[in-house]
């Protein structure tokens, strides 16, 4: 992928005791970007594009698994299933008829709770995204989920309340992303990625490269590392400091990583969240909300469609 793509490179990275002579990686374009779309096969049924589970939300945070759940409907997915606490089932549900909403049978993330929901999801998902707004009771039950899905054949995706240094163990060498922001990345790692743009281009993938993950930097500059390929996405403007931008990028990545493999699911998912930003941008300034991002989803992406008729 690499040889097609423009690329990035630093002479002056400093690394303690040594100084790097380049580091290249991908930025992505909207070339590359039609390069790594899957086509969607004309014969294909309901179920074929992506079967997609969200976790999160909490008495707070309700908002936060409902913006996953559309964004990954607006970027492709056939069925989104819903999994928050039953004390916001209702305003989940009232949000739209497009969510299957299913009650968590406690407040917090417990043992209990999780294998209950696995046990009545009516279908099995590609992938799951899991964090988002969401309040966890003890570790063991995010663990406990985490097991449950890497079981059943689930990609993984983490973000926000799931991100936390007791789960590297249980994702190592898997095809788990993480996206974390820059107090998400220290918490779970154990040290902030850098100030500068090479620092942190390098420990990104020095961190995804030890744990065998995919790691997806939320920043003005995004970047993502399997740890083998590393990859930029520039495409942002300054009103997606917004609260729930992220939830979106999850919705967005957790329905490619349905399929396609992690890392080009990750660049992409953030080049698309950032184009529905500057579309969203280029209406109503700096006035926007997650909302607008959604909204904007299926402009950002539809010139990127891709349809194979010979399936």
């Amino acid at each position: 992928m690499t040889e097609r793509a423009t690329r990035y490179s630093s002479a002056k990275f400093i690394q303690p005791s040594k100084i790097l002579d380049s580091l290249s990686v991908t930025t992505i374009t909207a070339k590359l970007a039609r390069q790594l779309v899957v086509p969607r096969l004309a014969s294909s049924k309901k179920g074929d594009n992506g079967i997609i589970l969200v976790i999160g939300g909490s008495r707070l945070y309700h908002g936060a698994p409902v913006l996953t759940s559309i964004a990954a409907l607006r970027s492709g997915a056939d069925l989104v299933y819903t999994g928050v606490p039953r004390s916001i089932i209702t305003a989940v549900r009232a949000f739209s008829p497009s969510i299957i909403a299913i009650p968590l049978a406690d407040e917090k993330l417990t043992i209990g709770s999780a294998n209950r929901l696995m046990a009545t999801m009516p279908k099995k998902a590609d992938a799951a995204a899991i964090g988002m707004g969401m309040s966890i009771a003890k570790r063991e039950a995010l663990i406990t989920l985490v097991k449950l899905l890497k079981a059943a054949g689930t990609k993984i995706l983490l973000d926000a309340s799931a991100l936390i240094p007791e789960i590297l163990d249980e994702i190592s060498g898997t095809n788990t992303v993480v996206t974390p922001h820059f107090g998400e990345y220290k918490r779970l790692f154990g040290k902030g990625p850098g100030s500068a743009l090479d620092d942190r281009v390098l420990n990104v993938k020095t961190v995804a490269k030890e744990y065998r993950i995919t790691v997806l930097l939320k920043g003005a500059i995004d970047i993502v590392s399997d740890g083998e390929q590393t990859g930029l996405n520039k495409t942002h403007n300054c009103a997606m400091t917004v609260g729930g931008t992220g939830d979106v990028l999850s919705g967005v990545a957790v329905c490619l990583i349905a399929k396609m493999r992690p890392f080009e699911a990750s660049i992409l998912a953030s080049y698309f969240n950032g184009l529905a930003g500057n579309l969203a941008y280029k209406r109503i300034g700096l006035h926007m909300m997650p909302t607008d991002l959604v909204d904007n989803l299926p402009t950002a992406m539809k010139k990127f469609d891709r349809i194979n008729s010979r399936g």
